[in-house]
């Protein structure tokens, strides 16, 4: 095993703990998910969620950029000297 690949294993896995409040009725919800299987963890059950937000985000900024360039906000580059 390589040192980068030992790098890359450790920096991958290197997690963050956030502590999060929540109401009883949402904790139920994600109990009952993690035990029917449909996650396997609560870790999973939001590391999901962020995944569904960050796609959603995503469409969301693409959908903007198709209104402005409808809309005539745009500008057509010719070549690459134009992005400046």
């Amino acid at each position: 095993m390589t040192l980068i690949h030992i790098c890359n294993t450790i920096c991958y896995n290197m997690r963050a703990i956030i502590n999060i409040s929540l109401p009883q009725q949402m904790v139920q919800v994600i109990n009952e998910n993690v035990k029917s299987g449909k996650f396997a963890s609560k870790s999973e059950f939001f590391r999901h969620l962020v995944r569904e937000w960050q796609d959603n985000m995503l469409l969301w900024e693409l959908k903007q950029s198709r209104k402005e360039f409808k809309n005539g906000k745009v500008k057509v580059l010719k070549t690459l000297k134009n992005l400046r």
